[in-house]
């Protein structure tokens, strides 16, 4: 999923694999190796954590920070993906994130 995203890089981060944009992390594998830590806008971040706790959570550590946990055993492919490509566009420069959508 990762992979088609426009200049993403993958790279270690805290020992786990990192993926950013343009050198500006977007997610990265947590240690466990079942969740995935998502960059996310802070209010979307409140309504998937109410939405679906089974599948969406926090640690202390990101609880002020806008990212959340997806666990991957339970997240669908189609709302990770999507989540993948928003986190990108967090992160990416504004021109590439432009330079992306006129090209989709």
């Amino acid at each position: 999923m990762v992979a088609s995203l426009p200049e993403t890089a993958e790279g270690p981060c805290y020992g786990t694999p990192g993926f950013r944009a343009r050198g500006k992390l977007f997610a990265r594998l947590r240690e466990d190796g079942e969740s995935l830590v998502v960059r996310v806008d802070p209010i979307e971040r409140d309504l998937l954590l109410e939405a679906d706790p089974r599948c969406f959570y926090i640690t202390d550590h990101y609880r002020d920070h806008p990212w959340v946990l997806v666990r991957l055993p339970v997240v669908e492919a189609d709302v990770l993906a999507d989540m993948l490509d928003r986190a990108w566009r967090l992160a990416a420069p504004r021109r590439l994130v432009e330079a992306h959508e006129r090209r989709h």
